[in-house]
């Protein structure tokens, strides 16, 4: 009997979700960048990751986080394969940090990099993202049931914009077809930014978007959600549905975390996690998360490592799951 990734997740969401606050051994003040630091981001231009990295530099440069700038550079090549080789290649650099998403675990796993994430310094986990079912605003889809009905119809040929190859995106699409019946065609791009306008302009019929990639489109009247993949409805969208308030048990969140690379001295690590500490505490931050939707969850140290090795765990068996399926 085949095992729903979506039932594995259910399984083990509860040891894998619990907040903690870390601490670290080094004091934040025994070191400092003499150099502007590099923030690499493991996805391309307009999406998520990608919006975060460029809102942290702004607000790191407005409260004088740091004594040197923020540079950040967008590595998202073979689903964040760049990246990740990249910062394994940068061993106890302290001028390095990478944005990481979900892909952090699927990555390394469909693919052999030569990278293990245990290898890598945790900082701090600054929230999890949610997802979203949309569709254009200028579909007649209303509902998901309605949705069900015109992918159904299509017969194979409904197209699912998504980021990547099995990683996030992909994995929801497949969730989404083992509890229907249904099947789709996915259709990958670099980023989210770009999946949303793509959703926008008509050449996919539908996405599982986070709501920051989407919000500016849903405010214009352009794109409408469905229902989303969280645990009670999301603020910011109060009219939506949750999936399993329609019946259906799809939970699926994404973490939005910090990492340094193999070797990095402890002094280092406790800046960038002071640093990161000090900025989940800005105005600036607490307001975008709450307008884009982002669950804030501040967490460090060991206790983020734990975290981050128990989700690649889970992801591991999403993924095999996935496979036996055939999605």
């Amino acid at each position: 009997m085949l095992v729903k990734p979506f039932a594995v997740f259910a399984a083990l969401a509860g040891l894998v979700l619990a907040p903690a606050l870390g601490t670290t051994t080094a004091k934040a003040d025994d070191w400092e960048p003499n150099k502007p630091f590099e923030m690499v981001i493991m996805a391309g231009q307009g999406g998520g990751a990608d919006r975060l990295a460029r809102l942290f530099q702004s607000i790191i440069q407005k409260n004088d986080l740091s004594p040197m700038p923020v540079l950040p550079i967008n590595k998202g090549g073979g689903s964040g394969a760049e990246a990740l080789r990249y910062l394994q290649d940068s061993s106890g650099d302290p001028h390095k940090v990478m944005a990481t998403l979900n892909s952090y675990y699927t990555t390394p796993l469909r693919t052999n990099i030569g990278v293990d994430i245990a290898e890598f310094t945790p900082l701090a986990r600054m929230a999890v993202d949610t997802f979203v079912l949309w569709v254009n605003a200028d579909s007649d889809i209303e509902t998901l049931d309605d949705y069900v009905a015109a992918v159904k119809a299509a017969d194979g040929a409904w197209k699912m914009g998504g980021t990547g190859t099995g990683q996030e995106d992909s994995l929801v699409t497949a969730m989404l077809e083992q509890e229907f019946g249904v099947e789709m065609t996915y259709v990958p791009f670099a980023g989210g930014g770009t999946v949303a306008k793509n959703l926008i302009g008509g050449h996919v019929d539908s996405t599982v978007n986070n709501p920051s990639e989407q919000m500016a489109f849903w405010k214009a009247g352009k794109s409408r959600p469905i229902a989303a993949f969280t645990e009670e409805r999301i603020d910011v969208f109060a009219d939506v549905p949750t999936m399993r308030e329609l019946g259906h048990d799809l939970v699926y969140t994404m973490q939005r975390s910090f990492v340094g690379p193999p070797g990095m001295p402890e002094a280092a690590q406790a800046f960038y996690v002071q640093l990161l500490t000090d900025l989940s505490q800005t105005e600036e931050w607490q307001s975008y998360a709450a307008e884009q939707a982002l669950v804030t969850d501040l967490l460090t140290g060991e206790e983020l490592q734990a975290y981050l090795l128990a989700e690649r765990d889970l992801h591991e068996k999403l993924l095999s799951a996935m496979d036996e399926s055939g999605s």
